[in-house]
Order: structure tokens, then C-alpha cells, then sequence
């Protein structure tokens, strides 16, 4: 039995922009790239060095991404059965190699031209990260450590403040994530609470900070703080916390509303 692609292409394309938003990023390619080569799934995961189970969250992440099936499938066997890429599958690997090198010449022109701009290749890659969430944080992977069935995650910032992210086994596969690894923090401004004084339970990130900017609302609203690093947190504060600019306050967040991204 085999899965085939559902569909006529003539209804439904294939969404490059969206499935090699993150090439360089992740190793969900290179798994869709290894399934290919080798016309096993099991064989890919060994090779990429994630599991089987994360290699199927990468193919199943990919194909929403690119609107369509990726890979045909056999079921079956002592190896978990065979696999190749269909027709969409195809397309999109050669259009990622040919993203690949583009974006490495580029690359190449910037490190060229580094010495007369102080502006690191590396960030030039977040400007173009689109995503709904205000706080976005360079930071350091400082520490990864196994939880129950999740993935506990220290990152440090600039200055060497602590953020902790619980993200789960088969995302930090797929991220390679290692120490001193450099990542984006992400989190909504919703999931910060700003308060006048440190909280003393609940979420295990608290940073502090000053207050640059509060909302006037007499029930509370948003609040930027600059951190000691000099970077910016949104949050919220509530009615209670009359938070006025230049005041100290506490963004405090859960560990688990912090997002990691890569950014290279």
C-alpha cells in the first residue's frame, strides 16, 4: 500500500517560499534529502542523527509547510517499510540547493565585506524571520538537559542573564541545538507579566530591568523594559502596578511560552 499525493497539481502548488523559509535553519531538508537517497526513513533518521520519530515530525512538518506530499511510502517490513520522494518532493530539494548556493555567495560577499560595516552576517538572517512574536532575544544555548519527555533548555543572554525554554526531545533533534550554540529567544508579549516587584513564585524567568515605555491605562496595559544587556521586553503589567519610565521592573514568563529559533 502507498500513500500517494492527493490532488490534481493543477488545484494546488507547491509553496516554496513557505517550505524553504527555514533551509538553512533546521535538518528537515536534509531528512526529505537522505529519504531520497536512501529510500528509507529509518535510514535517514540514523544518518541525520535524530530519531525515527523525529524524522516523521520533520516529513509531516515540511509537507504542511509545503502544502503537498512529499514522499510515497511502503508499509512494511522489518525496516519500517521503503519510501521515495514524489514528484513534489523532487521539486523541492533541487529548488533548496539552488536557494542553498545563492544564499551562500551572498554570504561569502558580506564576509568579504564585513570589515567596513559592523553589522554580523549572522543577524542579517533574523531581519528576515516573520512571526507574530514581539520579543525576539539573541541569546547562547547554555545548558541542555532531558525532562520526563521534554527538553530543558538554559540560554543565556549577552550579559549572561539566564532564560529558560521546555521545548520538546524531537525539536531540539531537529534544531541541533548544542551549547554555546547562538539561537533567537522568541515569546509573545502576552505571555509577559510586568510587575513593580520581583515575584516570588510561578514562572522560572524573571528578568529585570527598567521601564522605557507604559501604557497610561487605568487597567493596566503594555510595558516595555530594557534589560541590562540593552535589550527590549514587551509584556503586560495589571491596574495594580502603576508603572512609570525609568522605574525597575520584572518581566516574568514560563519556561514553556519561550520559543527557540535559529537564525544562520
Amino acid at each position: 500500500m502507498r500513500l500517494k499525493e492527493i490532488g490534481s497539481m493543477a488545484k494546488k502548488s507547491l509553496r516554496y517560499s513557505d517550505a524553504l523559509a527555514s533551509e538553512t535553519t533546521d535538518k528537515r531538508l536534509d531528512i526529505l534529502r537522505r529519504i531520497g537517497e536512501t529510500g528509507s526513513i529509518s535510514e535517514a533518521a540514523r544518518q541525520a542523527g535524530v530519531s525515527y520519530k523525529g524524522a516523521w515530525q520533520a516529513i509531516d512538518t515540511l509537507s504542511n509547510l509545503a502544502g503537498l506530499p512529499l514522499l510515497e511510502r511502503s508499509v512494511g517490513g522489518s525496516g519500517g517499510g521503503g519510501a521515495q520522494l514524489t514528484e513534489s518532493g523532487k521539486q523541492l530539494i533541487a529548488a533548496a540547493a539552488q536557494l542553498s548556493a545563492a544564499k551562500a555567495q551572498i554570504l561569502k560577499n558580506l564576509r568579504r565585506d564585513q570589515g567596513t560595516s559592523g553589522l554580523a552576517h549572522s543577524n542579517l538572517a533574523a531581519l528576515g524571520l516573520r512571526t507574530s512574536m514581539r520579543n525576539q532575544l539573541p541569546c547562547v544555548v547554555n545548558s541542555i538537559r532531558k525532562v520526563g519527555q521534554a527538553t530543558a533548555v538554559e540560554l543565556q543572554l549577552s550579559d549572561g542573564t539566564p532564560l529558560r525554554s521546555r521545548i520538546t526531545a524531537e525539536s531540539a533533534e531537529l534544531l541541533g541545538l548544542s551549547v554555546g550554540k547562538g539561537v533567537l529567544a522568541l515569546f509573545k508579549a502576552t505571555a509577559v507579566t510586568v510587575s513593580i516587584s520581583e515575584p516570588t513564585s510561578g514562572a522560572r524567568n524573571v528578568l529585570s530591568g527598567a521601564v522605557t515605555r507604559a501604557s497610561r491605562a487605568i487597567g493596566g496595559g503594555e510595558v516595555s523594559v530594557q534589560l541590562p544587556c540593552g535589550l527590549q521586553v514587551v509584556g503586560f503589567s495589571g491596574p495594580e502596578y502603576g508603572l512609570k519610565v525609568r522605574a525597575t521592573a520584572f518581566a516574568a514568563l514560563d519556561e514553556s511560552a519561550v520559543v527557540i529559533a535559529l537564525a544562520e
